[in-house]
């Protein structure tokens, strides 16, 4: 049963503190002990049972060090993400599906307090003049908050985690994401440096998909990664430089773009070059590296369908490119070997739908065939 008695809790956490000076540089078994001692000191006078105790413990170090009432969610590994809509509506995705939970906080407060903690923990800036931040959690989950005035009902929260579990094509395959004969040619074409480009929507498993297939890039190569925020954790990769993008700081100084990491990375002699996500004018960097001698390159992005993806790389390009839009065609036409289209069924199966075969540019329209 979920203890509520905020004020309790609060109390104890006071005494915590109070034993010591440096809570922050405590270990997670020093601050269990340190609760425990505060609670035994304490539990007289509340009369609590050992039961009773043991789980005020557990929230109260959930309180301090975890997620508070999303806590538990948190640790059921079968849970891919967590979404507060709300102090009184939070969801979650296991297994695909997404349910309603019956977990709540108590206010717009209690939640925005938990907010507040986890991104000072980070040392990542949110508040009302910066209402939009993301940040990793030491597991490597992702967390996106945000708050008023952008948030119109919020505090708004999303949790994605990363089981730590490191997909191989084997495991896809038995799972139903892909095919044996689609993980032949994919292995393959990975090995054969041809330059691939992920399509999904949101949640289809891009990053889990790049991540299987980097694990058929051969051993020795030499391998960039550049992301926003640093989720791929590729296999076998011994000569691995990875590299994250910064937001600007508050003073509007200090940013680095993925357009400027791509640049960077073309001066450390990579074999590879892998871009976690493309949506804006890194596309057009991203598709020059294609070209300067970086073959077997990798990117995921967001589309509808394989062809579509295509389209938005192009409307990427025209964009942020002096070039005219027949020649942004040209040079994806000319730089992209494959699209791999994945999709999530309304059961919440995630599955490749379709793998293109780029051949060029004909009458100025993308010249593709489907090869599954």
């Amino acid at each position: 049963m979920m203890v509520k008695d905020r004020a309790t809790r609060q109390r104890i956490i006071e005494e915590v503190v109070s034993l010591s000076s440096s809570g922050a540089n405590l270990s997670d078994q020093q601050l269990k002990a340190l609760i425990l001692r505060a609670l035994m000191t304490s539990s007289a006078d509340r009369k609590s049972t050992l039961a009773e105790n043991r789980e005020l413990a557990a929230r109260i170090f959930a309180d301090m060090r975890g997620l508070d009432v999303l806590q538990e969610l948190f640790e059921d590994q079968e849970i891919t993400e967590i979404m507060v809509n709300g102090p009184h509506s939070i969801f979650y995705e296991k297994r695909g599906i997404i349910y309603s939970s019956q977990l709540v906080f108590e206010d717009q407060n209690h939640l925005r307090g938990l907010i507040d903690r986890c991104f000072g923990r980070a040392n990542r800036l949110i508040s009302e003049q910066v209402p939009i931040a993301g940040m990793r959690l030491e597991d490597g989950s992702r967390v996106q908050a945000v708050l008023e005035p952008a948030a119109t009902d919020g505090p708004y929260l999303s949790i994605r985690r990363f089981g730590g579990i490191k997909p191989a094509m084997e495991i896809l395959v038995q799972a139903g994401f892909l095919t044996a004969q689609m993980a032949d040619f994919l292995n393959q074409a990975v090995a054969g440096k041809r330059n691939i480009f992920i399509s999904g929507g949101t949640g289809t498993g891009k990053t889990t998909f790049l991540n299987a297939l980097s694990g058929c890039i051969p051993l020795g190569e030499r391998i960039v990664t550049i992301e926003d925020e640093a989720e791929l954790d590729l296999q076998n990769s011994l000569n691995l430089v990875r590299l994250q993008a910064r937001k600007a700081g508050p003073d509007g100084s200090g940013e680095i773009s993925l357009s400027d990491l791509i640049r960077l990375s073309l001066r450390l002699r990579p074999d590879r070059i892998i871009v976690g996500e493309v949506r804006g004018g890194e596309a057009y960097e991203m598709i020059q590296a294609m070209h300067t001698g970086h073959p077997g390159s990798m990117s995921t992005g967001h589309g509808n369908s394989a062809g579509d993806m295509l389209e938005r790389l192009a409307l990427m390009l025209i964009m942020h490119s002096p070039l005219p839009w027949d020649a942004c065609r040209r040079l994806i036409g000319m730089a992209a070997d494959l699209v791999i289209q994945l999709e999530r069924t309304p059961e919440g199966h995630r599955q490749v739908k379709e793998i293109i075969e780029v051949k060029g540019i004909d009458h100025g329209e993308f010249c593709y065939h489907n090869i599954y």
